[in-house]
């Protein structure tokens, strides 16, 4: 059997009540939220299990949630099995990132949870320095939801590109108010089947972010990152992160470039990968490796204490 490539779920995953059974049930898991407590001096563990979710949901809050939980379920799941969860490669979408270099051992949880709530925070900042939104486009494919943005860019003087490209006929956009409604309305008009805003008011993957990078990139500098014990699939660039300052590099230009999920998961189909295992919260990623690769329809999605007790079979 290979070994499986770990899946990440970034932000948009988090839901009231995840982790709270894997908690109750594993020490393991009690400690890693023990530990987020202390270090951000308030009870995340109480906001992830009890909300209320409003709160959650805040990009300050939602990222060291997200990065928290995924680390508990990582945590509990290898106390089950017994041994470290031994993996091929990880790969995490945005937020997502972080956690995957965690359990490559490229960065200590602690420092990873220091710079997401940073992260959050820089990119709440960033909204109110340069405005703008982010919207989900489905079913028109990625050349033609670009034709739109470049279209928009040019006709309104603002800018709106690809932030996300996650599966086919899935992508987000992101950018300016008014770039981002002309980009809306023409991908209606083109024949998408859903267009639909997204709940924040910040545009992630965009140059709008540079208002706050070379703060980010201070925080980025100020933490040891290690070589990674198993590669990790760099968003920006759908390659192989090994050395630690391309790690660096990674986390900083991840705040304005395009997460490339997509190409992310070919890549690692066409290196041979065949196992995977989504750790979070959501099922997201599960549902697109399925829509990116059919022969991936059914793979482990470790969200509860239920799940990792059944993980020993399903990996058999």
């Amino acid at each position: 059997m290979s070994q499986p490539v770990l899946l990440f779920p970034g932000q948009g995953a988090q839901e009231v009540g995840m982790g709270a059974d894997v908690s109750a049930h594993s020490p393991e898991a009690a400690a890693i939220y023990a530990q987020a407590d202390d270090i951000l001096g308030f009870a995340l563990s109480k906001l992830c299990f009890e909300g209320p979710e409003e709160q959650l949901t805040d990009t300050v809050n939602a990222q060291p949630a997200l990065l928290t939980t995924s680390i508990a379920l990582l945590r509990a799941t290898e106390a089950t099995l017994g041994h470290p969860l031994h993996a091929s490669a990880a790969a995490g979408h945005s937020l997502g990132e972080y956690s995957a270099l965690v359990a490559a051992g490229a960065l200590d949880f602690a420092d990873a949870l220091r710079l997401v709530r940073e992260r959050g925070r820089l990119m709440k900042l960033a909204d109110q320095r340069a405005a703008g939104g982010m919207a989900a486009i489905i079913a028109l494919d990625v050349a033609r939801v670009e034709q739109i943005c470049e279209q928009a860019r040019a006709e309104s003087g603002e800018f709106v590109h690809i932030a996300n490209d996650n599966c086919p006929g899935q992508v987000v956009i992101s950018g300016h108010e008014s770039a981002l409604e002309q980009a809306m309305a023409a991908a209606r008009a083109a024949g998408a089947r859903k267009v639909v805003r997204l709940a924040v008011t910040i545009a992630a993957h965009s140059p709008l972010m540079a208002v706050v990078q070379d703060e980010f990139a201070a925080a980025v500098r100020a933490v040891d990152i290690h070589p990674p014990r198993f590669p990790v699939i760099a968003n920006s660039t759908a390659t192989a992160l090994t050395d630690p300052e391309l790690i660096r590099q990674e986390l900083v230009g991840q705040l304005q470039n395009s997460v490339q999920w997509t190409a992310s998961m070919l890549y690692l189909i066409d290196q041979g990968h065949d196992q995977f295992i989504e750790i979070g919260p959501g099922g997201v990623l599960a549902g697109l490796l399925k829509r990116i690769d059919r022969r991936f329809r059914r793979i482990p999605s470790v969200a509860t204490w239920e799940h990792i007790q059944a993980l020993p079979q399903r990996l058999a």
